[in-house]
């Protein structure tokens, strides 16, 4: 299948620079696959679309500051994204500019409260890097890093809470499963009211979710491994949902990646935790998502690639030139959109 299957064009100025205020004023895409019906909500509508006993699984991984800048001892300036940790204090990182940054090279953050040496380099152009320090490593990434945005947001933001979902919990990730940024706490509140379970699992985002296709034909292109989490509560009240014949309802591909990574052929969710390097693409078979709640993507991304999987790509590209006429917002701050 060919990557430019899932291109469309995409004005610039649909990208959002900023979310909604509330986040769940926002617009809602609903799309009905049985009918192939598509219809135009307000995100805080989609409680209208629960049923008792429904589940609503999240991803509460918390973004860490984790764009970094610092210099090396020539006193050129470097750029640090950290992405995975491959060990105490040892992280994976993508950096710029990467081809002067060799085995060897000290980079100094800060006042030199940070200090990373390269120690090698990844499979995806990135660097390893070795960090020395005081204290923990969290404390001075808060003091010195940045929230990484991703390029296509250049308007700063004023408060970094905005690119955090409100259940965000664990920390790890190097980007916001964005697909959640559209809930509130009274939103949810409404949602568990209505009878609907809400569980949590844990997928820390980083290259795998973000990364560009740069292959022509898709199933040449390699994810990135991210970080998951599973409990065995989770599993439970997920399993026990299917069992009585209700619907999961996963919130974002960063959800759904983890949950198919997990499930049996048969739906079933096993608890765990590990590495996952799924990539879903049209003609996968859905094991355990019934319903999903995400964003308007880029053209050619992992992620169209993945809504087109679950909604059929046909459906999937009328949607999105419907969004675009539309002038739906595109990205992380944009829109929703519900497939059932």
């Amino acid at each position: 299948m060919k990557v430019k299957d899932f291109d469309f064009e995409l004005p610039e100025e649909l990208i959002a620079q900023e979310p909604m205020e509330p986040r769940d004023e926002s617009r809602l895409m609903v799309i009905n696959r049985a009918e192939e019906r598509i219809e135009g909500k307000i995100f805080k509508e989609i409680v209208d679309y629960f049923q008792p006993g429904d589940t609503l699984v999240r991803n509460n991984t918390k973004v860490i500051p984790a764009r970094l800048f610092g210099q090396k001892e020539t006193g050129a300036k470097v750029e640090v994204l950290l992405l995975t940790q491959a060990e105490l204090g040892v992280w994976e990182a993508l950096v710029r500019p990467g081809r002067k940054l060799k085995l060897g090279t000290r980079v100094i953050f800060g006042n030199g409260e940070l200090v990373g040496e390269i120690k090698g380099r990844t499979d995806f152009g990135g660097r390893v890097i070795k960090f020395e320090y005081e204290g923990t490593f969290e404390a001075v990434l808060d003091k010195l890093g940045e929230m990484p945005l991703p390029p296509y947001i250049t308007k700063e933001l004023d408060k970094s809470e905005k690119y955090q979902t409100v259940y965000a919990k664990k920390r790890g990730a190097a980007a916001a499963p964005t697909a959640g940024l559209h809930f509130t706490d009274e939103l949810l509140a409404k949602i568990e009211a209505k009878g609907v379970n809400i569980v949590d699992i844990t997928l820390h985002v980083g290259l795998g979710t973000f990364r560009p296709v740069s292959v022509d034909t898709i199933e040449e292109h390699d994810m990135h491994s991210e970080y998951y989490e599973v409990s065995e509560e989770a599993a439970q009240i997920i399993n026990e949902t299917k069992k009585q014949g209700n619907r999961v309802f996963s919130v974002g591909t960063t959800s759904t990646r983890t949950l198919e990574t997990v499930a049996t052929k048969d739906g079933r969710i096993k608890a765990g935790k590990g590495w996952t390097d799924i990539f879903i693409y049209p003609g996968y078979e859905f094991k355990a998502v019934d319903a999903l709640i995400t964003n308007f993507h880029l053209p050619q991304s992992t992620l169209v690639m993945l809504v087109s999987a679950f909604a059929g790509q046909e459906l999937t590209m009328k949607a999105y030139e419907q969004a675009v006429e539309q002038n739906y917002r595109f990205y992380s701050f944009g829109d929703g959109m519900l497939i059932l």
